[in-house]
């Protein structure tokens, strides 16, 4: 669609005040000036006259659509603004074609295309010509991560801007100049004045309608306090996109609290994600996933504690079920951490693969019949219980290979008595075995 213009009967309607609001230079724009600012890219873009592709990433209501109207108007470009949401073939056809039209006349073209990573990767391959040949700048916007959300072959193409949540000083820009259009003062005291960013958290757009809605709402003689502004104001969801980038932030942002055993950190990314709307079992699977991964064999009970903490879940449902997860979060938290049982595994995989042909030796095959005994199935086995230790030191790896270290376990929680019991173990074989040589760790004397 094309950019909105004013018609004989606009000013017979009332204007939005985000209309009213809207910035018509860098300098009005609040925030973000990291890429505005004197030394900042896209300012750079409009004083060089060199625009060139690119992809703004940020939350809603940061400027995004904003910025890329005011570099079009500073660089008389001609601008066309597609939502991915509402466009599909036929509307990308017919902005290719009036950007072909205007490039006739001597005319650059802005396309502008908000929410980008909504369309398919074969719309998205439909850009990449009209890029390359210069028939489009194309500015795209979007709230997901581009590496996970674009064409490796688009993104190759553009360059990426990450644009902020705006913070209190710009959400209070924005206060200051819809008081100036409405020529008097926010209804509200201090503290309601600073709810009112909180509920923003970090979104332009929506602390203007909030505003807007005030002014609407409130007599020019009232002044709200913070309870009589929560009273007409609907207190805002936590801002979570269950199936987007803000999901693995915060799956991440638990598991590294959880990792580097800070509790009440921990507590509060698995409650941003369970009032955000996360599935719980979803959080209870990658918890569980935890206790496998980084307490391990350091405490042996989190696996149990996890299970069933599950199980309780599960069982109950929410809002009871919920102190099932702050259960599990405060065990993970606090238990010793160790990924020795996860880097074992690895380490036996990759042995396997090196070694996956060998056979086991033979005095640990099973000799079922006549023939395999005499082919020395079973020859010279121990039974270990048997004897006074309930120890033989035999050898279990394939004769032609060496004994290699798989777990090393830290002198840390219950691992501190498996170290013990490994090092008994060592001693014993050392004994039993007149040329036993030490397991070789993989990797080990290898540069790192």
């Amino acid at each position: 669609m094309r950019d909105d213009t004013d018609t004989l009967f606009s000013s017979l309607a009332k204007r939005p005040l985000a209309d009213e609001l809207r910035p018509a230079t860098f300098d009005e724009i609040a925030g973000q000036e990291h890429l505005l600012g004197p030394e900042g890219p896209l300012r750079r873009m409009v004083e060089n006259h060199c625009i060139t592709s690119f992809i703004l990433w940020g939350p809603p209501g940061c400027g995004k659509t904003t910025a890329a109207r005011i570099l079009a108007k500073c660089n008389d470009l001609h601008f066309v603004a597609l939502s991915a949401v509402f466009s599909g073939i036929n509307d990308l056809r017919k902005a290719f074609e009036e950007a072909a039209e205007m490039r006739r006349v001597g005319k650059k073209t802005l396309l502008f295309v908000d929410e980008i990573h909504r369309f398919n990767r074969a719309q998205q391959d439909g850009f990449l010509p009209y890029v390359e040949n210069g028939t489009v700048i194309l500015v795209g916007a979007t709230t997901e991560n581009p590496s996970f959300e674009l064409n490796s072959a688009l993104l190759s193409r553009c360059k990426v801007f990450v644009m902020k949540p705006l913070d209190d000083a710009a959400l209070e820009k924005i206060i200051q100049r819809a008081e100036k259009v409405k020529n008097r003062p926010l209804p509200v005291d201090a503290e309601a004045r600073q709810t009112i960013k909180e509920l923003a958290d970090g979104d332009g757009r929506y602390t203007i309608n909030l505003v807007e809605t005030l002014y609407d709402l409130v007599g020019e003689k009232t002044v709200l306090d913070k309870a009589g502004l929560l009273k007409i104001m609907q207190k805002r969801a936590p801002g979570y996109d269950k199936s987007g980038d803000g999901h693995y932030n915060l799956i991440s942002a638990l598991h590294k609290s959880l990792r580097g055993s800070d509790v009440d950190a921990a507590l509060y990314w698995a409650a941003r994600m369970v009032t955000g709307g996360e599935d719980p079992l979803y959080l209870l699977r990658r918890l569980t996933r935890f206790a496998m991964e980084d307490v391990g064999m350091c405490d042996p009970n989190a696996i149990d504690i996890a299970i069933s903490c599950w199980d309780a879940y599960e069982r109950l449902g929410s809002p009871e079920g919920d102190l099932a997860i702050s259960q599990l979060v405060i065990y993970l938290a606090t238990a010793p951490k160790s990924n020795s049982a996860y880097k074992a595994w690895g380490s036996a995989c990759r042995a396997a693969r090196e070694y996956g042909t060998l056979n086991p030796p033979m005095h640990i095959l099973n000799a079922p019949t006549k023939l395999m005994k005499e082919l020395g199935y079973g020859a010279g086995y121990q039974y270990d219980q048997d004897l006074p230790d309930a120890f033989s030191g035999q050898n279990y790896f394939p004769d032609k290979m060496a004994r290699q270290r798989f777990y090393n376990p830290p002198e840390r929680g219950f691992e501190r008595e498996i170290n013990r019991r490994l090092a008994y173990f060592e001693r014993l074989r050392r004994e039993k075995n007149q040329s036993y040589k030490p397991p070789k760790t993989p990797g080990e004397g290898e540069k790192k």
